[in-house]
């Protein structure tokens, strides 16, 4: 197979600029490792080049390395980590091309539960994104919610489960476990948990020195390979597939819809029909609700105001602005009903 063509020069100088920004403002303190290699990549032209000939829309630095892993590259230091690259260029560049960045992360159950909560069940969960849909087993995990150095303790009813998610807490919200009748999602490359190369994949989206995540991802998917949920390949943005999906639901059940930091992901016209879609509480003439985690500039369907020290994402249940949360469901700020300053 031929190589592919160098890449050009506003190409390798925009990747230098991505891997510079992700140093700078998105791994630290989450991992000492990434940092360091992404600095490097800014830092070195011939690496950034490589890196350049990847399609724009699959080089993100947690991809690009968690793909590279995946290969066998070294977790060392940038230098060690350029060697390899370079001895191994092709075969980074091609199985790049055709990852996606899954991340498949549990914990944010922690910032979706809040949401849950206000709704009566039993229900049914429809997760656009869902990768192996881990995020659509709230009630089989355990919480551990920190809140001024107290702990709210929350567990499924058969007991404490090898999931504890770990979340800190701010404010008083409603917190139960849901009640949960049928489970799937949509995405346009499913993964499966049962099968050991989609489970390593996902084990190495975890980033070095995020310490439990990786263990946490791998419970998880014995939890979801136990008790696969009804997961469908397609456009989640296509209403037709919505309405597909939607469709084998249980007429008897509440049907939620998630999108758990799905929708930055999805290009804006695709986004703005799932927002619309979901916004009207209806798909193919059923009632939905709808619970978000998004940035709060993403879109405007939102039905009051966002909080105005909105650090981070906002989770919204039909719209309505609840709560402040980490995008990975580590902190979540209760805002709903609060007299905190709004915008």
């Amino acid at each position: 197979m031929d190589a592919a063509p160098a890449a050009a020069p506003e190409d390798v100088e925009a990747v230098r600029a991505r891997y510079a920004r992700f140093a700078r403002d998105e791994a630290p303190g989450r991992s000492a490792l990434y940092a360091e290699w992404a600095t490097g990549v800014a830092e070195d032209p011939e690496i950034a080049g490589i890196l350049a000939r990847i399609p724009a829309v699959r080089r993100q630095p947690p991809l690009v390395f968690a793909v590279s892993r995946l290969l066998g590259a070294p977790l060392e230091g940038f230098p060690a980590w350029a060697v390899w690259g370079r001895a191994h260029a092709e075969a980074l560049i091609v199985e790049t091309a055709r990852r996606s960045l899954q991340t498949n992360e549990p914990l944010r159950c922690a910032a979706l539960l809040p949401a849950l909560s206000l709704i009566d069940g039993p229900v049914a969960l429809l997760e656009l994104g869902a990768s192996a849909g881990l995020c659509l087993y709230p009630d089989r995990y355990s919480y551990r919610f920190d809140r001024g150095g107290q702990t709210h303790a929350l567990d499924p009813a058969a007991g404490a489960s090898r999931v504890v998610l770990r979340a800190e807490l701010r404010g008083h919200p409603r917190l139960r476990m849901p009640r949960i009748g049928w489970r799937g999602g949509i995405d346009l490359e499913p993964r499966d948990a049962a099968d050991p190369d989609d489970r390593r994949f996902l084990e190495t989206l975890a980033w070095p020195g995020e310490e439990g995540r990786a263990d946490r991802i791998r419970a998880a998917l014995d939890i979801a390979r136990d008790a696969p949920p009804v997961l469908v390949r397609g456009d989640a943005s296509d209403p037709a597939v919505l309405s597909r999906a939607a469709s084998v639901v249980p007429e008897e059940l509440t049907l939620v819809v998630t999108t758990p930091g799905v929708l930055p992901h999805i290009p804006r016209a695709g986004r703005e029909r799932v927002v619309e879609l979901l916004a009207g509480g209806e798909i193919a003439g059923r009632p939905v609700r709808w619970i978000t985690v998004d940035p709060p500039s993403l879109h405007d369907a939102w039905r009051g105001p966002v909080p105005a020290d909105a650090e981070g994402f906002v989770l919204a249940l039909d719209a309505e602005p609840l709560a402040v949360v980490d995008p990975l469901g580590a902190r979540v700020v209760w805002r709903h009903g609060s007299d905190r300053p709004r915008r």
